[in-house]
């Protein structure tokens, strides 16, 4: 048993307390036994997700980071409506896509957003690679 000794409004109490078991306490106060129930708390277990790898950087330590290009010549660039890592790229050049569907995953404030191609057509370049940081308004893949 744990003995402790409190003194409340200038009385001393000597507790001691034993064995707790589904939440009974064997509690002695003064030598006069007592089982105290005591209040269960809810254990919340925080899973953990994996953290986004850093951008990559080159020989001379600056993040490699896909600017926004200047206006390109002919077809329909699908670009990026935020800032954002490229986590995945679901076509490749010559595919044919319909505008409803997803051209590429952009990872931004740890959520995964779709980019729709917004219109019908074919690919004719893919700009990015998975894994490259871009920042907004940057041409992820060009239709015809």
């Amino acid at each position: 048993m744990k003995e402790y000794k409190y003194k409340i409004n200038g009385n001393t109490y000597k507790v001691a307390v034993g064995d707790i078991d589904n939440g009974i306490a064997q509690v002695e106060v003064n030598g006069t036994p007592y089982k105290v129930e005591l209040e269960k708390k809810e254990t919340v277990k925080v899973a953990s997700a994996p953290r986004p790898s850093a951008a990559p950087r080159t020989q001379g330590g600056e993040k490699v980071i896909a600017k926004p290009a200047a206006s390109a010549a002919g077809g329909h660039q699908v670009k990026a409506p935020l800032p954002g890592v490229v986590v995945s790229i679901s076509v490749k050049v010559g595919d044919t896509v319909k505008a409803s569907d997803t051209v590429v995953v952009l990872e931004a404030m740890k959520m995964e957003n779709a980019i729709h191609a917004g219109r019908d057509g074919k690919v004719t370049s893919v700009s990015v690679n998975p894994g490259d940081s871009v920042l907004e308004g940057t041409a992820l893949i060009t239709l015809e």
